[in-house]
């Protein structure tokens, strides 16, 4: 049965809803909102560090919805960010999150194994390889 009336939309949010299911899993998380958020927060830290068309390879690989809040507020003209910290990209995950029970280095973890399971080895491969190297060690 479907609940948009478009299978592409329904399809969209089963694909979503699959990652999300993911994320709560290796979280330990009940709440399908804050893996929403969390999928949210780390995909727009990942996309904020990458070149302009890793962007777009990532995002080409994305779920339809998931592919919409990623994109979601991005100004490419000033990317990527030049900070190679970890710390410093973990503290944008914990500043957007907002949630002090949340580890933001678990949770960048769980999410970028998320992207390993469901993205080609390719396109994990292209995106860990424009990555700066501590950030690049959060990958599994």
């Amino acid at each position: 049965m479907s609940h948009t009336g478009l299978s592409e939309f329904d399809s969209a949010v089963q694909k979503t809803n699959i990652w999300l299911k993911d994320l709560m899993e290796l979280m330990g998380w009940e709440d399908r909102h804050r893996a929403y958020f969390a999928l949210r927060v780390v995909l727009h830290a990942l996309r904020d560090h990458l070149p302009v068309d890793e962007v777009a390879h990532l995002g080409a690989q994305l779920p339809m919805l998931v592919r919409g809040f990623y994109y979601e507020g991005w100004h490419p003209a000033d990317k990527p960010i030049r900070e190679r910290k970890k710390e410093a990209f973990l503290a944008h995950i914990e500043e957007q999150f907002r949630d002090p029970d949340v580890d933001p280095e678990k949770v960048a973890r769980a999410v970028f194994q998320v992207l390993n399971k469901h993205l080609t080895p390719g396109e994990v491969e292209g995106v860990k390889h424009c990555l700066p190297g501590p950030i690049r060690s959060l990958w599994p």
